[in-house]
């Protein structure tokens, strides 16, 4: 049985998430669906990257995964399909992709130009999450091979968000704020690995905040900085809202300083 994993910006009011399950059921039944999330911000194509670059490794080889975070629908932007060594991606190419194939490699892709495999020969210009995205995820999630589903592309040409990376200068990493949680922590740039067996502390403007290995070693409300579950460091507030307290956003300037221990 076939796994298919969404992740969407739909939300939970509507009935759009359950309409594209609808959809994948129509192509096979028997299919089993997981659901990343249908609450990404609307229109949010760097919230939606980060949180399948942090979900992708979880799943079992094979899974197909439907990523649709589409401002573009309807325009001249490209349906893709990506086959990497542990799965596939359906997505708009739209830089929403961009996390997983920096961590993973890709082994062919394809832009989703067969209509065989659609919905509808003529899908909505508003709803390619229904007619193309998923119906094609389902058809792969069945066997269908890659290259039935569209003609292939270079792997070079998928788009990439313009995420900066991290920089290392003498004793300052410097990076930005590449998500934010729903509990308001601040997800850097930056990779846990550079800080491991460091003593260290993160500085935001002027302001120092010094590392801890749980949001709870501060006290209620203090800032302070930590690698997360998701091999980041973030930046978090003990029973707060760093995001809400700090005032900062996606793209947001941070630096961690190490220091001899």
């Amino acid at each position: 049985m076939g796994l298919v994993a969404l992740l969407t910006d739909f939300g939970l009011r509507d009935a759009y998430g359950a309409i594209v399950k609808g959809a994948i059921a129509q192509v096979n039944p028997w299919l089993q669906i997981i659901d990343l999330t249908h609450q990404i911000p609307p229109q949010d194509v760097a919230a939606a990257r980060f949180q399948l670059m942090n979900a992708y490794p979880y799943f079992p080889k094979g899974t197909v995964h439907v990523a649709i975070v589409d401002p573009g629908v309807g325009s001249h932007r490209r349906a893709i399909a990506v086959q990497l060594e542990s799965g596939f991606l359906v997505s708009p190419d739209n830089g929403l992709v961009s996390g997983v194939l920096s961590q993973n490699r890709a082994i062919a892709a394809v832009e989703l130009t067969n209509p065989h495999y659609w919905r509808v020969p003529s899908p909505s210009l508003t709803f390619h999450g229904r007619d193309i995205f998923a119906t094609v995820a389902a058809h792969l999630a069945s066997g269908v091979p890659l290259l039935s589903v569209g003609t292939a592309i270079e792997i070079e040409s998928i788009v990439s968000l313009p995420i900066a990376q991290s920089v290392r200068v003498n004793h300052t990493i410097r990076g930005s704020i590449q998500a934010i949680d729903h509990f308001g922590n601040l997800i850097t740039t930056i990779l846990g690995s550079e800080v491991e067996g460091k003593v260290w502390s993160v500085k935001i403007a002027e302001s120092v905040y010094r590392s801890n290995a749980t949001y709870s070693d501060g006290e209620p409300g203090e800032i302070l900085a930590l690698v997360g579950s998701h091999g980041w460091v973030e930046i978090a507030a003990n029973r707060d809202n760093a995001q809400v307290r700090l005032g900062m956003g996606w793209g947001s300037s941070v630096e961690v300083i190490l220091r001899e221990g």
